[in-house]
């Protein structure tokens, strides 16, 4: 568990990148529907960890390809978004694969 500011921090990050695949949606998540799971924020503030639920659209991979090459785009209307912070963390995106497992999981227990 982070502290306070890490935890606010990492809420901002996750609406304000919420907001931007929202607005982005064809261009940078190529149509698929994303949506930020969880932010995770290194106690020093250099690094957010973000999961990424991706929906409707093209194979997940496809869509994390193009969102990763996309990052420095990403994180620099992050930061321009967040002009009172000094520093804006690196991000990095991964694939939020916990609704799958749910569903796995529920699908072995009505066997």
């Amino acid at each position: 568990m982070g502290s306070i500011r890490q935890n606010k921090i990492e809420a901002v990050i996750q609406a304000e990148l919420s907001t931007f695949f929202q607005r982005n949606a064809s261009e940078i998540c190529l149509g698929a529907m994303v949506t930020v799971t969880i932010v995770r924020v290194t106690s020093d503030l250099s690094y957010a960890k973000c999961f990424l639920s991706i929906f409707a659209g093209p194979e997940k991979e496809k869509v994390l390809a193009n969102i990763l090459v996309n990052k420095g785009k990403i994180r620099g209307e992050v930061g321009r978004r967040l002009k009172n912070m000094r520093m804006i963390p690196e991000l990095t995106f991964h694939i939020d694969d916990s609704m799958d497992y749910a569903m796995k999981i529920s699908e072995l227990l009505k066997k």
